[in-house]
């Protein structure tokens, strides 16, 4: 494949190009299995290339979580030649971990039965505005009490750290009545009309409901960002 702009030859396909500083990818979706993953590479609705990486589970416990971290680091060096705007994660929940925490994007995660078809349907909608702020900047309202200690925080700092989230406005703390699960847990429910959402954080039997005002403009974008914050509340066992 050639550079789109000055026509140099790349030596993988969708690779940043360092003569003319131009992209030739602005998306990669990564598709990982425990032993194996696919990464396409999106221009605007075109794929431009694909790249395959496989590795061998492990049996021992150490061994394999040093060979998923070094997995992910394998998948995260193919998506930085590309330097995308965007990356979309779909597949094993360690790996996309582990590839999440080598990345300095945003990384999206999309359905697994067929994620590169779901992200051309997502980018034919009209994106979603970012928030550029940090996400203790983000957190405020007449509330200041934090349910659940550091745990709650915690969950109101990652749902904060999405970048489709304006504002994360704290409710006052309820009873939440008795049999509810132990520790601290939480939830984003479904979206309203206008695309926002509630962070529901139980402790014990106590709940606290968290207003969060997202950039989605409908029900169903907001369900897209719903969808992002409830996977990154699992991925940091914060979910329930």
């Amino acid at each position: 494949m050639e550079c789109s702009r000055c026509g140099s030859p790349l030596e993988k396909p969708g690779d940043y190009c360092l003569r003319c500083e131009t992209r030739n990818a602005d998306a990669v979706v990564v598709h990982a299995e425990r032993d194996h993953a696919t990464l396409t590479f999106l221009d605007e609705e075109e794929i431009v290339g694909r790249t395959d990486i496989a590795t061998t589970p492990e049996a021992d416990a150490d061994l394999e979580g040093r060979r998923v971290r070094n997995f992910a680091g394998r998948i995260a060096d193919e998506v930085r030649r590309k330097r995308p705007e965007e990356v979309y994660v779909a597949g094993d929940r360690a790996v996309v971990q582990a590839v999440r925490a080598d990345l300095h994007y945003d990384v999206y995660r999309v359905p697994e039965d067929d994620p590169v078809a779901a992200v051309l349907e997502r980018r034919e909608e009209r994106e979603l505005d970012v928030v550029e702020k940090a996400p203790s900047e983000k957190i405020g309202g007449t509330h200041s009490t934090l349910i659940g200690g550091r745990v709650g925080q915690r969950a109101i700092r990652e749902v904060a750290a999405h970048p489709h989230v304006k504002k994360v406005i704290p409710g006052p703390i309820e009873a939440g009545g008795s049999g509810a699960r132990g520790g601290v847990r939480a939830k984003v429910t479904r979206a309203d009309d206008n695309g926002n959402v509630r962070l529901l954080i139980r402790d014990g039997s106590s709940v606290q409901e968290n207003r969060v005002v997202t950039t989605a403009m409908d029900r169903e974008t907001g369900e897209r960002v719903r969808d992002d914050l409830n996977e990154a509340l699992e991925e940091a066992d914060l979910a329930g």
